[in-house]
């Protein structure tokens, strides 16, 4: 048994498909390819693979993490290469390696994620600097939003490592964000454009990284 740790990439084509979705892509993929993946015990028996952090509805990202449990005598590279040619447009693959089987859950080992946040500019760039700066300079905000019926409370500051602008243009602006994205909590960057005083949903998010510990 080995445990393969790859990275992939999710484009405009495919960000609205929902992390099931993926979950039930990625193990057809794999039959395409002919290389076995390893199946859970029991009656609902299940292919073993597990991503970092799934990806929300409607984000794109360059840099998603997953593993796979394979019985396969091939090395990493050759099952990329098999995979690689059997992707649909907008999913793509860069890298992987075996990681050792008693490692910790990869889950487990993410702890923040860096964004590209594009936002339609709704004020002169010089207040949203002023905005960020004021945001960083917060111990705590206090922050509630509504998800599905749920309504959440939180300190979204403790959720912000860094906001930086990339670049800014007539029409919109991008910003870099990392979170916090561990088992105890994530940062949203909608959120985070809402508490800098945006009142449009951004024009894109896309995930260009996640930092394991």
């Amino acid at each position: 048994m080995k445990r393969l740790r790859f990275l992939f990439g999710r484009g405009d084509k495919l960000k609205f498909l929902s992390h099931l979705d993926m979950m039930r892509l990625w193990p057809r993929l794999f039959r395409r390819a002919g290389i076995d993946m390893i199946y859970s015990e029991g009656f609902n028996a299940h292919p073993r693979l597990a991503v970092a952090a799934p990806l929300a509805v409607g984000w794109t990202g360059e840099a998603e993490l997953m593993e796979v449990w394979l019985e396969t005598p091939l090395p990493a590279v050759s099952i990329l290469s098999l995979l690689s040619a059997r992707l649909p447009d907008h999913l793509t693959l860069s890298s992987g390696m075996f990681v050792p089987a008693e490692d910790p859950s990869l889950q487990s080992q993410v702890r923040f994620a860096d964004y590209e946040v594009e936002l339609t500019l709704d004020r002169p760039v010089n207040e949203i600097e002023n905005a960020v700066n004021t945001l960083l300079e917060m111990s705590t905000l206090d922050w509630s939003h509504q998800r599905d019926e749920e309504t959440r409370h939180y300190d979204l500051r403790a959720q912000i490592d860094t906001i930086s602008i990339e670049k800014a243009s007539e029409k919109g602006v991008s910003l870099l964000m990392r979170l916090k994205n561990d088992p105890s909590g994530s940062g949203r960057p909608e959120q985070v454009s809402l508490a800098l005083g945006f009142k449009e949903h951004p024009v894109k998010i896309h995930r260009s990284r996640l930092v394991l510990a």
